[in-house]
């Protein structure tokens, strides 16, 4: 069985890491095609390696010297390649670094350098080929992925018969120039990866043991989740559920491959799989009815008042094409017979709020208008949910036991998401609540 890994930041922090990683790789033979991040932190006093490259540039863009922030990632790596005992030439490689920095410098090629690093010492380290992701990691001029040109370069340069390293985040436009993707592109460079190479998983490895049903800062200890669907990963990602980069899903979801998302420090662990199609685990084990719960923070609603608003023909229309023309997206859209509400992140309507209402008033000829800010949107994601009848009601039974104020509710018609309104203030009560009355409940009763 073939796989595609991907080690983030913290599985190679240090030297101690790097240790854990070659016991994960060596521990199975299919795991061939291994991507890299640059080094992360190591304790709370250390530094990202690409936060500190940003700082270079930073201050080389300002005139003040970068050398002691510089010296602190050479330090890093030193230590890396004496402790492990490597013979890779990182004083050429940061010679070169510091040469290339001298003249008019690229942002994406300095702050790609912790990668490249990073995977020349795991090549070595792990008896691999390097192969540095410029060369086979293909970017269009408008930034988005070539994937078909992915293919072809992996493909050609990859020896099927070795392990092979490639850093992530980076990759190259076509004219060679480098080109690096948001930050937590090391996740997409593994799914490009993957892709190419028709892995039959993609294992993710990173300081968590996959995802939890409700984020451990609000909850003690919650329930791991087994497993999880694409469609049911999207809608957590979207609001708030934040382990795997979420343009990592499209590579291996077009091929219909796992992705198992696991924890450097705990290998043991099976961690979380990520699947198309559950259904045949989850006849042998049956699923939480609630896969998860999450929310995010600081959303408006603009509701516009006008006797029989939904007997009007293109009241939609117009309205949307108010916000479209300030480029904002929209979260939700709930509707009454005389009221129309729209949902937004305030921070993407907080610049030209009062225009859109004054626009929203002009072209619509309201009745009233209203702008209500500091609302929070809770996301319950479960594909279970559609077997279990009147949960939508049991859910708002359980908030209003809580003396929590719904706000605003909108149900996915597949049902396997309900998005509800509450007040900022109210979010995280509400995810206790929910998760102590189908989570915690649930698990006694099993």
């Amino acid at each position: 069985m073939n796989k595609a890994i991907k080690f983030g930041g913290s599985s190679v922090a240090n030297s101690e890491q790097f240790k854990k990683v070659k016991q994960i790789v060596l521990a199975d033979p299919g795991r061939k095609y291994v991507v890299t991040s640059a080094c992360g932190k190591s304790g709370q006093e250390d530094h990202k390696v690409t936060d500190l490259l940003y700082l270079c540039a930073a201050h080389i863009n300002y005139g003040v010297s970068y050398d002691s922030i510089f010296q602190t990632i050479v330090d890093k790596y030193m230590e890396i390649k004496q402790t492990l005992g490597l013979t890779v030439d990182l004083a050429a490689e940061f010679a070169k670094i510091r040469q290339n920095l001298s003249r008019d410098f690229s942002l994406d090629y300095l702050v790609s350098r912790g990668e490249y690093l990073t995977g020349l010492c795991l090549a070595e380290y792990l008896d691999a080929d390097f192969l540095d992701a410029s060369r086979v990691i293909r970017f269009h001029y408008d930034g988005t992925v070539d994937l078909k040109k992915c293919q072809e370069l992996l493909k050609a340069q990859v020896d099927p018969g070795r392990r092979v390293v490639i850093p992530g985040f980076y990759g190259s436009l076509p004219n060679g120039v480098i080109k690096v993707m948001s930050r937590g592109g090391s996740d997409i460079t593994g799914s490009i990866v993957a892709n190419a190479f028709d892995v039959e998983v993609y294992e993710n490895w990173t300081d968590v043991s996959g995802f939890y049903v409700a984020d451990p800062r609000l909850i003690k200890n919650p329930v791991q989740i087994p497993r999880i669907t694409y469609s049911e990963l999207r809608q957590m990602s979207y609001m708030g559920a934040n382990v795997l980069h979420d343009d990592a899903v499209f590579p291996v979801r077009q091929k219909n491959i796992p992705i198992n998302v696991r924890n450097t420090n705990h290998p043991q662990n099976p961690g979380t799989m990520i699947m198309n199609d559950c259904r045949d685990l989850d006849e042998q084990d049956p699923p939480h009815v609630i896969t998860g719960i999450t929310g995010k923070e600081d959303f408006t609603v603009i509701t516009m008042v006008k006797s029989h608003v939904s007997a009007e023909a293109g009241f939609l229309r117009k309205a949307l094409a108010v916000f479209e023309k300030f480029q904002i997206s929209i979260e939700s859209v709930p509707v009454t017979v005389d009221t129309f509400s729209i949902v937004v992140q305030s921070k993407k309507i907080e610049r030209y709020l009062y225009e859109i209402v004054a626009e929203l008033k002009k072209d619509l000829h309201l009745d009233d208008i209203q702008v209500e800010s500091h609302l929070a949107m809770l996301a319950v994601v479960g594909r279970a949910m559609k077997q279990m009848p009147g949960m939508s009601g049991k859910i708002l039974s359980t908030l209003g036991d809580q003396q929590i104020n719904i706000r605003t509710i909108n149900q996915a018609c597949d049902e396997q998401s309900i998005v509800i309104g509450v007040d900022n203030r109210d979010l995280v009560e509400a995810i206790k609540a929910i998760y102590q009355q189908f989570i915690s409940e649930e698990r006694v009763e099993r």
